[in-house]
């Protein structure tokens, strides 16, 4: 266009630098930038709100440091200049800025709603994030498919299974949906979001009537089988998956640490050595720290603990706690104090120390199983001096649209003495029945 002696106008600048943020070309932007200062179009709303989006899209402070004083530099501004700041703020994790600039916008459209709860349930924020979905709702804005997504990723975050059923039932009653056809995502999220509350047939069913699946589908739903002991199911799900033969659609590592994870919990040992071994032979897949712990899990519960000692040994990536742990899980339950002492020597030198307490108490807890008590004594000598605690087991349950958080040993708790009364029968009830508690968790007064 140049060489022919064509004038770009405002319209072409805007075009330029959008391309220029979708594409992550900041250095062409910027030559753009330089052309838009010689010709005098810094001005021009449309020019200035896609350079304010040009340097957000980097998503870092400079960048977004850099949005916002061409922002506060603008004359005029519009909705979308308003949305492309939001959107650096999210994008570089700040979202304390992000709700002030929301705050501070004269105007608002579905863009902005979903930028800011999309960017809570991103960064952790998950209760924000619903709290302003409800928001967006009673403000009569529009749902797009995008903030439905967020949403639901918040509510599998904090198993709301009452308003995930309400998306869904929106998804399918809305008119405007029916005559679209739904993201693959907001599916992916749908089965996330049934998986975690625990309803599998139910996210199952998503999965089965999707038009399309992505590998994020398949994996979801791997998953969701795995964490609920469904094992065979898992397995099935992925040989359905290989055998369409969709080169688009691969399993990944995310995908194969299901299936071994899946394995592990039942106990399925030759399937999670040949998932294993697959993975790379088959697809060219590393297997990282997770999939090394969960073979080491697998082979440590089902009695090969030289096997799953030797994989720690001859591992390229460096054991962590998580791992050393699987395996002295595997001594606990098959009394092999020796290994146990070995596994000892190591958690002396690799542990990270902010970690050691839970593995120290497991370790306690091997040793009291074969009445090894001097030993029993020495680690916990060793907990008291160092100072480490296990950190608090902890959960949550929702009732009545309210989230009610439960800590061990929290006796503070306005519920805790007929939790405590409950429990109390409960136990009582076992002994009856027959139940008789390990040694190791009888005399774990540190856990």
């Amino acid at each position: 266009m140049v060489s022919k002696e064509a004038i770009p106008d405002g319209f072409t600048y805007s075009y330029l630098l959008s391309a220029c943020a979708r594409s992550g070309m900041l250095r062409e932007g910027e030559q753009v930038h330089g052309r838009v200062l010689a010709y005098g179009y810094c001005s021009n709303v449309f020019v200035r709100t896609n350079l304010v989006n040009l340097y957000a899209m980097v998503g870092s402070a400079d960048g977004v440091g850099y949005a916002r004083k061409l922002f506060d530099e603008m004359g005029e501004r519009n909705v979308v200049s308003w949305n492309s700041l939001l959107a650096g703020y999210i994008r570089c994790g700040d979202v304390d800025t992000a709700r002030r600039v929301f705050d501070e916008m004269p105007e608002r459209n579905v863009v902005s709603w979903t930028t800011m709860i999309a960017g809570f349930a991103k960064n952790g924020k998950c209760k924000l994030a619903l709290s302003f979905f409800n928001q967006m709702r009673r403000a009569g804005v529009e749902l797009d498919q995008v903030a439905l997504v967020a949403a639901l990723s918040a509510c599998a975050e904090l198993v709301d299974l009452e308003l995930g059923k309400w998306i869904h039932s929106y998804i399918k009653e809305t008119s405007r949906f029916r005559s679209q056809q739904l993201l693959v995502s907001l599916n992916n999220a749908l089965i996330h979001m049934y998986a975690s509350c625990g309803l599998i047939e139910e996210a199952y069913e998503v999965l089965r009537h999707m038009p399309e699946r992505s590998t994020v589908s398949w994996t979801s739903m791997i998953m969701g089988f795995a964490k609920q002991g469904f094992a065979k199911e898992a397995i099935t799900v992925f040989e359905w998956m290989l055998s369409l033969g969709n080169r688009e659609v691969k399993p990944d590592e995310i995908t194969y640490l299901g299936v071994v994870f899946a394995c592990s919990h039942a106990g399925f040992v030759e399937e999670g050595r040949h998932y294993f071994t697959q993975m790379s032979k088959n697809w060219g897949l590393k297997p990282g720290i997770e999939h090394y712990c969960c073979m080491v899990d697998l082979l440590s519960r089902a009695g090969f603990l030289d096997e799953a000692f030797n994989l720690i040994e001859t591992m390229p990536v460096k054991p962590n706690d998580a791992v050393w742990g699987a395996l002295l899980g595997g001594c606990k339950i098959h009394k092999n104090v020796d290994l146990a002492s070995q596994v000892a020597q190591k958690l002396d030198v690799e542990l990270d120390p902010d970690y050691a307490a839970g593995y120290l108490v497991l370790l306690s807890n091997v040793y009291a199983t074969a009445k090894r008590w001097r030993d029993v004594a020495n680690v916990r000598q060793k907990l008291i001096e160092t100072g480490v605690k296990k950190p608090a087991g902890r959960s949550w349950v929702q009732i009545d649209g309210v989230f009610h958080d439960f800590r061990s040993g929290d006796s503070a708790e306005k519920y805790a003495p007929s939790i405590y009364d409950n429990l109390w029968q409960v136990t009582s009830q076992a002994k009856q029945e027959g139940y008789e508690p390990e040694i190791s968790e009888a005399t774990s007064v540190m856990e």
